[in-house]
Parts: structure tokens; sequence; C-alpha cells
């Protein structure tokens, strides 16, 4: 699992991003799987400052962007409902004109691409397959931060770039990169094998799908879950629950009609099953319990007790 070091050297990069909702959605996926540094390369400064905003309005508990801004409401809207919890991520991220200086001190770039019908320099990998290259450098650049500390030297970086929603990103950008990556997709065809669709996922679920990727390992164990801490059933436990089991099937008519389903070895099999551990016995028993109350208060000529003695 990476650790709180080696994210902080990771850099997600949106290159043309138009759509303010998109960059809202990255922004909010980086959050939720432990990044921060988001880089915009946009000539078209509208839609990042629509996420922003956005994101400022939602954790601040107002829809108001304030009186100063002159965005369109449908856009601010957009990025209102993908941005939540993720205005630390917006505030602190950087708009640039070109790529090039958003580049500034990445050693690794990782270019996302669809598979489409343009030739590129480099082999378009898996992101399962670059996952672990990006890791090994990442890594490698937290140790060399903790080597250096001193020094105080320019952060260093690993960056992944996302491409446009309309275009992707071009093959002059695509030049920059390292490594080329792609998620891999469901691809339908016709009788004759071509595809019926390009194969191309939402920028923000793009995001979203590389970053749990790449924190996948170890994540899963990385907290524990909440679970009750039952003890086990003893005897007495399962035998009072195939009693009230048993009792329920006489009740309900359901030993006459199914009398091989009956025997009291497959209650009591079906009870043991049940009554797994002793919280989840005494559940059982209560719903039994009150099962047969009811039938009682319905039909109190015809339903016997066959309740276990206490």
């Amino acid at each position: 699992m990476l650790s709180s070091l080696e994210r902080a050297h990771f850099t997600v990069i949106l290159v043309g991003a138009r759509n303010p909702g998109n960059i809202g959605a990255a922004a909010r996926a980086m959050h939720d799987l432990g990044f921060t540094d988001l880089r915009v390369v946009n000539d078209f400064a509208p839609p990042f400052e629509a996420a922003q905003l956005a994101a400022q309005a939602i954790d601040s508990d107002t829809s108001d962007a304030g009186p100063n801004t002159v965005l369109d409401a449908t856009v601010l809207d957009a990025a209102t409902k993908s941005a939540v919890h993720s205005a630390h991520v917006l505030q602190s991220a950087r708009r640039y004109d070109a790529l090039e200086p958003a580049l500034e001190g990445c050693t690794l770039v990782v270019g996302t691409t669809a598979i489409g019908e343009r030739e590129v320099r480099l082999p378009i990998l898996p992101l399962k397959d670059v996952v672990p290259q990006m890791i090994e450098a990442l890594r490698a650049l937290a140790a060399e931060a903790k080597n250096t500390a001193d020094e105080e030297p320019a952060p260093k970086r690993v960056a992944l770039l996302f491409g446009s929603e309309k275009t992707g990103l071009t093959n002059e950008q695509l030049s920059h990169c390292q490594l080329l990556t792609t998620i891999p997709m469901y691809a339908p065809v016709d009788e004759h094998g071509r595809m019926l669709r390009h194969l191309s996922m939402n920028l923000g679920q793009s995001v979203a799908v590389c970053l749990y990727e790449l924190t996948r390992e170890g994540f899963e164990g990385s907290r524990e879950m909440p679970y009750v801490n039952d003890t086990a059933a003893d005897f007495a436990d399962r035998e009072r629950m195939t009693a009230l089991l048993d009792s329920v099937m006489r009740a309900t008519d359901y030993t006459r009609r199914y009398p091989h389903n009956s025997s009291i070895e497959e209650v009591r099999a079906l009870a043991t099953q049940l009554a797994s551990g002793h919280h989840r016995a005494m559940t059982w028993m209560g719903i039994l319990r009150q099962v047969l109350r009811q039938l009682k208060a319905a039909q109190p000529d015809t339903v016997r007790d066959h309740r276990e003695e206490k």
C-alpha cells in the first residue's frame, strides 16, 4: 500500500478538460483515494474556476458562489454535483496555459489514451501492467526525499495525464510520456468484426479507475471493518433452536405436507446452520417464537404450542 509520503509525489494532470463537472469528479476521486496534487492545463479558465467555486460552496454548506463570479449557473451546478468534499484538492490545484510547465519536476509521465485508429510511438499497456512501474517510481522518489530532506530539493513527481473529454491527449502531448496506458473495456463488434462504438470512458470515471488501481494493493485490508463479535453457539442453543423450528414446522402443517424434509435429523441440521453463533441463534429463536405467537393468535383452537420445555 502506498504511504502518505509516496502519495505526496503523485500528480494528476488534466489536459484540456472543458466540463467543470468532470474536473470536480476527478478531484473527488483524488480526495477519496488519498491524493492531493491536481494540475489543470487549460487556456480557458471558467471550467476550472467553476469546479473550484462549486467545491468551496459544497464544503461550506452554501450554494452562493460569491458576488464576483460571472459563471453561468448551469456550469456551476454541474460542478457542484460532483465535487463533494474535494474543496481542498481544487483550491490547491494549479492551472497552466500549456502542458510543458505543468510537467516540471516530473520524472515519470504516464499518458492515458483510448485505443483508437491513430498511431503512437509507444506501446499502449494495460493499466494493471503500468501500475507496478508507477508504484516503483513513487517509492524511489519517497526514499530519495527522505535521504535529502535537509537539502530541501524541488519535489520530484510521477504524473498521470488525462486528455480532454472530446479528443483525449494529442500525439504531441503523448510525446512527453514515457509510458502509455489504457483501461480495458468491453468492445462489442458486429458480424463483420467491426467495433460498434468508440471505447472511451468518462474523464471523471477514468481518473477514479486509475487511482483505485494504483492504490488497490493492500488497501482492502488497511482498516478494520465493523462486525458483530459473536460467540459460538453451544449445544443448548442448537437444541432449543431445533425444538423451536420443529414447533413452527408442525404449527404450519409443513411436517404433514413435506414429511421427507421434516425428520429430526433434517431439522437439527437446518437449525445448526442457522445458529452459526450465539447472537444469531438468539435472534432466530426470537423470530420463531414470534411466528408461533402470531399463529396462536390467529388460530387459537388449531395451533398447538410445540416449544421446548424451559
